[in-house]
């Protein structure tokens, strides 16, 4: 059993992560970061969900409209294959991404 605590977790650069399960073709990882990531399309589903901290996700619609989804504590997406978007925290965030290994 590993034990985790995510308010208490920080990585030497943004985007950094704790490997907490590895499924065979899907990881689950502890995120930590300040910075937005970057535009990108995941090669299968991802669940996105913030732990501590406030993100905004921007997601981009086939004729370029963003929409943009404020996530506190608790709160998350669910990101189908195809979904463009990237994550924007309003300051320190610790996330909990499920994802494909070969996801970005």
């Amino acid at each position: 059993m590993k034990i985790f605590r995510a308010h208490e977790f920080t990585a030497p650069a943004a985007w950094g992560s704790q490997l907490l399960a590895d499924f065979g073709d899907v990881t689950a990882k502890l995120h930590w970061t300040d910075q937005p990531y970057r535009w990108h399309v995941n090669t299968g589903a991802e669940v996105f969900t913030v732990l501590d901290g406030v993100v905004e996700m921007h997601s981009r619609d086939a004729g370029g409209t963003v929409t943009v989804t404020r996530l506190g504590p608790g709160e998350g997406v669910s990101v189908e294959p195809g979904d463009e978007h990237v994550a924007h925290p309003q300051g320190p965030a610790r996330i909990l991404v499920v994802e494909r290994k070969d996801s970005e």
